[in-house]
């Protein structure tokens, strides 16, 4: 299968890195274009206690840091030779993985690669699995790529 238009959410993380290097080989194997994605999830910010009374100005630090890993993340496919969009998206009251799965759609993508954690057991059903759910509801490949830095 070949795949032209290939979906990055990225966050940061050791294991969003890892998608993130996996969608640059491919992308550049495949001569596709990447659209990444950073979601700034809002919903964060009321289980931080540091947020107190100034949640705006929190929501405001993570936009910015949020917009920089895309900067950097796109910076980083240039310089592999692989063309790359971006995209910050805020949500409140949304599940990350219903972002992704509805950008992707929009987009039109043809793959989504997205790094996991492998959690398993109890640590999954506490914290949920993103990767899990976009599996379970895009309408297009995924690939996951296992954090090998845990």
């Amino acid at each position: 299968m070949v795949y032209k238009r290939i979906f990055v959410p990225v966050d940061g993380s050791s294991a969003s890195n890892a998608g993130l290097k996996e969608a640059l080989r491919l992308a550049k194997d495949q001569h596709a274009k990447l659209r990444l994605l950073h979601i700034v999830d809002e919903l964060v910010v009321f289980n931080t206690p540091e947020a107190g009374f100034n949640i705006q100005s929190v929501v405001e630090s993570m936009k910015r840091s949020g917009q920089q890993l895309v900067k950097r993340a796109v910076k980083l496919a240039a310089s592999r030779g692989v063309k790359a969009e971006s995209a910050l998206i805020e949500s409140a009251g949304v599940r990350v993985a219903d972002v992704i799965t509805r950008q992707a759609k929009r987009w039109r993508a043809d793959l989504i690669v997205m790094g996991t954690h492998g959690r398993r057991g109890v640590n999954r059903m506490l914290m949920g699995s993103d990767a899990e759910l976009v599996v379970r509801n895009a309408g297009v490949p995924v690939l996951l790529v296992r954090d090998g830095g845990r």
